[in-house]
């Protein structure tokens, strides 16, 4: 096995189960070095996701770190637009989803950039 994918997927997988956008990570890995397609890459990540999450949401259960009450729309609204979003990326297209991520990116990293932030303590 290749050491670079052991080490996108070791970043993916922590970077996920902290909350920061793993799949960043893995996407542009599988899109930019792999040679994958973009939306080939994006069902990947989700798979990828789907058991990190699921970890992800037993430990914090535990930990008593979640408000169901408060999770419950969210859930809802999320599996409705995920099957919109689903539908729409697969009517879109690659091409436009890959340029779509690229500004979403950059948009991204100017925010980071140009935003000031507060050591909260």
């Amino acid at each position: 096995m290749n050491i670079m994918i052991f080490i996108v997927a070791l970043l993916t997988g922590l970077f996920a189960s902290l909350g920061l956008g793993g799949g960043m990570i893995l996407i542009i890995y599988l899109t930019v070095f792999n040679g994958t397609d973009q939306l080939e890459a994006q069902g990947i990540n989700l798979l990828f996701f789907m058991p990190i999450a699921t970890i992800s949401l037993i430990i914090h259960t535990k930990n008593k770190l979640i408000d169901w009450k408060a999770c419950v729309p969210s859930i809802v609204c999320g599996a409705v637009f995920a099957i919109v979003g689903t539908s729409l990326a697969n009517s879109l297209g690659s091409s436009i989803l890959t340029k779509m991520f690229a500004v979403f990116i950059f948009i991204i990293g100017l925010k980071e950039l140009f935003s000031k932030h507060t050591n909260k303590q």
